[in-house]
């Protein structure tokens, strides 16, 4: 039994040293020393020694295990040095080596501008409000005083999904789940995505964004619109940018205008592209109607307020210098990689 256990310890520590991976190491504890391993089977025959041999070769078989687990340890870990030996080898890296140049993109020019007029709103203490644009005819017409029968209501500029609930032509709508859920005083605008029913052109396009504004608190007068829209425009486009309004009609706001700012291009002189009026129409804007604030639970004898709308897609077109809309949503990178 001596001879066997001394067989044993040194097959053992041969195939150890032999082992290549740790799978290989499990397999061999369990051949030499797991509940059928071979120094299992030899141990169970210690009933058959003498007295005086049982002491003597149990001691053996202890240090023979004692020898077998620590040479399994000892392998595991040469293992694991030589498998971190390899990884370093395979992983080599030559930090003197040029790096691989990766292409970042940029904010798109709707979205720079965006951003612009969001932070320029912020600073004058406005907040940012949103809502759907999958939206009932009542919020998008109705509570803007364009009853069933208004002319602008014409099913031609809005894209109906029943006979109650649209894609929403304007972010106006976002101005009375405002004023239904908040009591003034009111500063905020809505931006967004809007749709209209209109054929792909160098001004028109069936899907825009729109970014819509409202103030309403006691005292509100059109000279606090007018001094918003003033700074606006001279924090787009610099502190030389002149506006001029225009009076005009529209169903949510009385009185109303027209937003004109000065050409760019000329200064206020005159050319092609303004068509000699030294400005270009921008935006719509006015006194939000009685009706509406009443509409909306708000008492229009205690409260004023004004509201505006302009197009993003026109403030880039006129920040940048663009003549064609296409070019905003065609995605050509030729394009894209001027901004």
């Amino acid at each position: 039994m001596k001879e066997a256990l001394e067989r044993i310890e040194a097959q053992a520590k041969t195939l150890l040293e032999q082992a290549q991976d740790t799978k290989a190491l499990e397999e061999l504890r369990l051949r030499f020393l797991g509940k059928k391993g071979e120094l299992t089977a030899i141990l169970k025959q210690m009933g058959k020694l003498s007295a005086e041999e049982r002491p003597v070769i149990g001691q053996l078989a202890n240090k023979v295990r004692a020898d077998i687990e620590e040479a399994i340890a000892s392998r595991a870990q040469n293992l694991k040095t030589e498998l971190a030996q390899k990884r370093l080898a395979e992983e080599k890296l030559d930090v003197t080596l040029p790096g691989t140049h990766k292409k970042l993109g940029h904010a798109h020019p709707l979205s720079i501008v965006m951003r612009e007029v969001e932070e320029i709103f912020l600073g004058m203490g406005f907040d940012i409000a949103s809502g759907p644009e999958v939206e009932y005819d009542y919020y998008n017409f109705e509570a803007l005083n364009l009853p069933k029968n208004h002319p602008a209501r014409d099913t031609q500029d809005t894209f109906y999904i029943t006979e109650n609930i649209l894609l929403r032509t304007q972010t106006s709508s976002v101005q009375v789940h405002v004023m239904e859920n908040q009591k003034p005083p009111i500063r905020i605008i809505s931006p967004g995505r809007v749709y209209r029913s209109d054929a792909v052109d160098a001004t028109h396009s069936p899907l825009f964004h729109q970014i819509e504004g409202l103030v309403v608190d006691k005292g509100i007068t059109m000279s606090d619109l007018v001094g918003t829209l003033d700074l606006l425009m001279k924090r787009l486009y610099g502190d030389d940018c002149k506006i001029r309004l225009r009076p005009h009609h529209f169903p949510f706001t009385e009185p109303s205008a027209e937003v004109d700012v000065m050409c760019f291009n000329c200064g206020g002189a005159g050319c092609r592209m303004c068509k000699g009026e030294g400005y270009i129409e921008l935006l719509g804007a006015g006194m939000v109607h009685p009706k509406v604030l009443a509409g909306c639970g708000i008492d229009p004898e205690v409260y004023s307020g004004f509201a505006f709308g302009l197009g993003l897609e026109r403030i880039a077109m006129r920040r940048f210098d663009i003549h064609d809309m296409r070019l905003l949503y065609e995605n050509d990178l030729r394009f894209l990689e001027q901004f």
